[in-house]
């Protein structure tokens, strides 16, 4: 039994479940749902496809991540940060075919989910790490950008080729001069957003869904979609999801791969983030790898049962917990909740107006954008700041997926950079201070003739080798005596690979050539075992090596005979 719960947590959750959270959870689950239906179908329309099959990525997700994820109240489904990276993909493939659009959909879903369990069976979690603060709120500020701009076609009643954030505020601009604004349903719209917002910092009242219900008896109760053309979602189809595999064509499997890549890396970072703040909140451990395992096994389920891809939510987690949610049987019940209605009223929510489900994915889109913070960024660090607004650029200019690309490059050269060109430092000795220090944060700090305390604050590996090598013998050539021996400070070397072992043997090689001694002080044991698999550690010698600065000092003055007082 403990080796299945290690894999499915949520039977680990069945096993020492209270009583007592039983209400809870259900009342918790009955409230999720409100939330889940008009979300879940706004999301889809967001992501081109029909609002039904937003409820069919709700449905079943929900119900798998319920036994392989292991948060205790995390909540899965259809998001906004993700809608606009399937759009990117089903619009232009699908050529305005419903169906195509849900199996492009669905197989982003697949590959999304194969990607996020790979993730978590190869314990990758820790990956997400290499997105700085910064980088990620750029692109979730790109994200919003593109997904606000994408539904206000929608809320002022028309609709255009999307073709890129920057393009499609032209073609909207051109849409509202031309006289193409239905504006019947622009108030309906607006009306909406105006009470989600103006309702949203009332925790306990359900703003959303009194705002989307509103709209609803108004635009029923007038008959606004017949009197005023107000689009509205029509009847449902009855029944429930059913089990399919979503066939394309091959010539759009390489885009539909870096798509559902795409929608894995945020949905990525988004949960990660998120479980990280929860677990906090509530007193559980991270466990990012069965994160990740249950994420991409919500998304294989929704593509094989026509959904699309999901991701967890900041904004249903919140409501879940607020009314009293305990564990993952909330979200079980929203789910069956959300199946019955389909089962048995899918003409309930017939009356419901676009531009009251573009208002809903617009207020989620502000929700995402992220400005106090960067301001405070701007403040300490001004070049994290403009790699920031790099990110938001990339995505407001190249598109979602392409600018997800730049967010991911920018990662990765900010990753290296300080291990590329590192700090590095000559040490001496200052009064008053213990141990040796910089000498340029301390000019006044005494140097010991003809030795060199050199400290290279990086792993040593391929791309710093050469920089390495260089800053040595800058460093002996700015020496105020002749040097006779170097003695590198290597606490702050984690790491050493082939290419820099090489460089270590040529170095020590031209500094013997030169009367010069190399001698290495602190190194870590595990650097040690590698220059010793190297045959750099016998070739320099054993005795060449201190545990100390200090040790490595005295070895010095008492070989070479020099008179210096610490």
């Amino acid at each position: 039994m403990r080796h299945w719960t290690h894999w499915l947590p949520g039977l680990r959750i069945v096993s020492d479940y209270r009583a007592a959270w039983f209400p809870r959870d259900v009342m918790a689950g009955v409230v999720l749902a409100t939330m889940l239906v008009p979300v879940g179908i706004a999301y889809a329309l967001a992501s081109g496809v029909p609002g039904i099959y937003g409820l069919y990525a709700t449905i079943v997700p929900l119900l798998a991540y319920a036994l392989f994820g292991p948060s205790r109240i995390l909540v899965v489904g259809p998001d906004s940060s993700l809608a606009p990276v399937i759009l990117a993909v089903v619009l232009p493939l699908s050529g305005g075919d419903g169906m195509r659009a849900v199996a492009l959909a669905s197989m982003m879903a697949v590959i999304s989910g194969l990607v996020c369990v790979l993730i978590g069976v190869l314990r990758l979690g820790f990956v997400t790490e290499l997105l700085s603060k910064p980088i990620r709120y750029g692109y979730m500020n790109g994200i919003a950008l593109t997904v606000l701009i994408s539904q206000v076609p929608k809320l002022f009643g028309f609709s255009i080729d999307e073709a890129g954030p920057l393009r499609d505020l032209a073609r909207i601009t051109e849409g509202v001069s031309g006289g193409k604004v239905n504006w019947t349903s622009f108030a309906v719209g607006i009306g909406t957003l105006a009470a989600i917002l103006l309702l949203k910092p009332y925790r306990r009242v359900p703003g959303l869904l009194l705002a989307v219900v509103a709209a609803m008896i108004v635009v029923g109760v007038m008959s606004l979609d017949v009197t005023a053309g107000v689009k509205v979602l029509g009847p449902l189809p009855q029944g429930l999801p059913t089990f399919a595999l979503p066939i394309i064509h091959f010539a759009h499997l390489k885009d539909v791969i870096i798509g559902g890549c795409a929608v894995a890396m945020v949905a990525f970072a988004d949960t990660s983030v998120l479980s990280r703040t929860y677990a906090a909140r509530i007193g559980t451990p991270v466990n990012p790898n069965q994160e990740m395992i249950g994420l991409g096994a919500a998304n294989l389920t929704a593509g094989f049962f026509q959904g699309f891809p999901i991701s967890s939510s900041s904004s249903r987690t919140p409501i879940a917990e607020a009314a009293g949610s305990k564990t993952q049987l909330t979200g079980v019940v929203g789910a069956v909740v959300v199946a019955l209605l389909l089962m048995f009223a899918p003409n309930l929510l017939k009356n419901l107006p676009d531009s009251a489900l573009a208002a809903v994915v617009i207020a989620a889109a502000i929700g995402l954008f992220e400005v106090r913070d960067l301001r405070r960024i701007f403040r300490i660090q001004q070049w994290e700041f403009w790699l920031s607004i790099v990110c938001f650029a990339g995505v407001a200019v190249f598109g979602v997926i392409p600018g997800i690309g730049i967010a991911i490059a920018i990662a990765v050269i900010e990753f290296l950079w300080d291990g590329w060109r590192p700090h590095f430092a000559v040490l001496g000795r200052a009064d008053g201070v213990r141990g040796y220090h910089d000498i340029k944060r301390y000019p006044a700090a005494r140097r010991i003739p003809g030795l060199v305390l050199f400290r290279w604050d990086a792993p040593l590996f391929f791309a710093n080798a050469e920089l390495f090598h260089q800053r040595i013998l800058d460093a002996i050539n700015e020496s105020p005596t002749p040097v006779r021996r170097i003695i590198v400070t290597a606490e702050p070397v984690t790491s050493i690979d082939v290419t820099s072992a090489d460089m270590l043997a040529d170095l020590e090689r031209a500094l013997t050539n030169s009367g010069i001694e190399l001698r290495f002080a602190e190194m870590k044991d595990p650097v040690k075992d590698k220059l010793k698999r190297f045959g750099l550690f016998d070739r320099f010698g054993a005795a060449h090596f201190y545990p100390t600065i200090g040790s490595a000092v005295d070895a010095y003055l008492e070989e070479h005979r020099v008179d210096w007082a610490p």
